[in-house]
């Protein structure tokens, strides 16, 4: 996947502003894409929108293929007169700059529910668009829905703590559970539905706009997941859910012991036989709601870190050869075209880069990983290919202000790396790293919300490798005027994001 030179705004919907305590696909989403436009961007990256578990993290979902509920608005639900303004009068007092996810779900839950029986009590126009989406979607969208329902009636307990005829799904018992829980399975499914209807309806808005959604795929699913579930024949669990082997990534000069992260592998030889179908679905369901994938952990397509089940680390893992090229192939003969951005940080070697190049796929750079001594050379701009997607920092990363706080006042010699490569000597470094990753080769720029707001470690995203206290920030409209779309919008200019028309030099922007 090649683009012309383009910019873009890294947010995920929980960071929106919301009086129900958390980011939706309600009017703030809309006005977001407004700024996007007028600010000259043409991407907003997000994270993956699946429904999440504990620790609320989106790189551990319930299912790949279902949608995150929490991101449904109670506003559009009263538009759409699936709730009424009763229902929305007790909101409790949510916090604007944090996300309060426990509060946030049982208000939201409670909502859902009210919105289930106005809609299988009353007549609507949704019920013919909702009963094609069950039937267009029965391929994931049952297993899930049974799933979740059996979920909530054995305490939130995942699969494997179920009885041994529900976790290993026995028929005769299934059909059983399947009858008694009716209810809940089509709550789910109607929960799903609000979901895909609400968010088809943003990304045609933003498409209209000229604005391409870019998701993030986690290469890995969740051990407590639908997913695995149903499909135990793909993944290395043994007869009784116990895991084989799991992922993570070998010892390394930051941690020792490696990481251990626990998710199931693929069983590749299975999936290859059965022409990697399940593969192919998930993206092509993956490309109904996003434009661009950013598939994370790129590496382990080529080689992964199988570590045994049940080992206390990583570090007596092995690295084992992935589906490589046969995988690319299938989804390209498949699905045409693929839009993806290969995740190649880490342990990256030849054979990484060869896969990735192979099918065109950009690269990522990390402006924050280019400074000081041990750091690699690739993340300076100067060594930076076309086809690359270029960050400040991601998710994982403090924001540019607050990494650069730090390490200046460890007065080592990353900070200064950084003051004599850009030549800015100043106290707006953040500013200067966006604008030298404007200015650089790489075809694509994507910089995080906080850093176009230069907040502090206060704004931190995620913390790798702790639980609690993550991706909760928010931002709120107060921080975002005029003066900011415009500052954007004269950068893109500047720095052709996109290319201007051939023999147009002139930089004209409304004020």
């Amino acid at each position: 996947m090649i683009i012309d030179r383009t910019a873009g705004i890294l947010l995920h919907i929980t960071s929106l502003p919301s009086k129900y305590g958390i980011g939706d696909l309600g009017s703030n989403a809309y006005k977001f894409v407004d700024f996007l436009e007028a600010a000259g961007q043409k991407l907003w990256q997000i994270l993956p929108i699946g429904p999440t578990g504990y620790g609320d993290s989106p790189y551990s979902c319930f299912s790949v293929f279902a949608g995150n509920h929490l991101f449904i608005s109670p506003k559009l639900l009263l538009e759409e007169g699936l709730l009424n303004k009763n229902d929305l009068s007790g909101i409790p007092k949510f916090s604007n700059s944090k996300t309060e996810y426990n509060k946030v779900k049982d208000f939201k839950n409670k909502l859902f529910k009210k919105a289930f029986v106005n809609f299988t009590s009353g007549e609507n126009n949704l019920k013919n668009i909702f009963d094609k989406f069950c039937y267009e979607n029965a391929y994931w969208l049952d297993d899930y829905a049974f799933y979740m329902s059996l979920k909530e009636s054995h305490n939130g307990d995942e699969w494997s703590k179920w009885e041994e005829e529900l976790a290993k799904r026995d028929l005769p018992k299934l059909r059983v559970w399947s009858d008694k829980l009716k209810d809940e399975i089509s709550f789910h499914k109607f929960v799903q539905f609000l979901f895909a209807h609400q968010w088809s309806k943003l990304k045609d808005y933003a498409n209209r706009k000229g604005i391409m959604i870019v998701g993030d795929v986690p290469i890995f699913i969740a051990y407590d997941s639908a997913d695995l579930w149903a499909n135990k024949e793909y993944f290395t669990v043994d007869e009784n859910g116990k895991a084989i082997s799991v992922a993570g990534v070998p010892p390394d000069y930051f941690s020792p012991t490696g990481q251990l992260w626990g998710n199931p592998l693929y069983r590749w030889d299975v999936i290859e036989k059965n022409d990697f179908s399940w593969w192919v679905k998930r993206v092509q369901h993956q490309l109904k709601y996003i434009d661009i994938l950013r598939i994370d952990h790129f590496r382990g397509f080529d080689a992964y870190w199988e570590i045994p089940g049940g080992a206390p680390t990583a570090e007596k893992g092995r690295w084992v050869k992935g589906p490589g090229a046969k995988l690319f192939k299938a989804l390209k003969s498949r699905l045409g075209d693929l839009p993806i951005i290969a995740e190649d940080l880490g342990v990256i070697t030849k054979s990484v880069r060869k896969l990735r190049d192979r099918f065109n796929f950009p690269g990522m750079n990390i402006l924050q990983f280019a400074f000081g001594n041990g750091m690699e050379t690739r993340f300076l701009p100067h060594n930076y290919k076309h086809n690359t997607v270029v960050y400040t920092g991601t998710h994982d990363n403090d924001t540019t202000r607050g990494y650069f706080e730090k390490e200046k006042n460890k007065n080592n010699n990353i900070y200064r790396h950084a003051q004599e490569y850009l030549n800015y000597f100043g106290d707006e470094i953040t500013q200067e790293l966006i604008r030298t990753a404007y200015a650089s080769a790489g075809n694509m720029v994507i910089i995080p919300m906080q850093d176009i707001l230069n907040l502090g470690s206060e704004a931190r995203m995620n913390f790798p490798g702790t639980l609690g206290g993550n991706w909760d920030w928010r931002f709120t409209w107060d921080q975002i005027n005029k003066d900011l779309a415009l500052k954007y919008k004269k950068l893109t200019q500047l720095y052709e994001r996109p290319p201007l028309p051939k023999g147009e030099t002139e930089i004209v922007v409304e004020e």
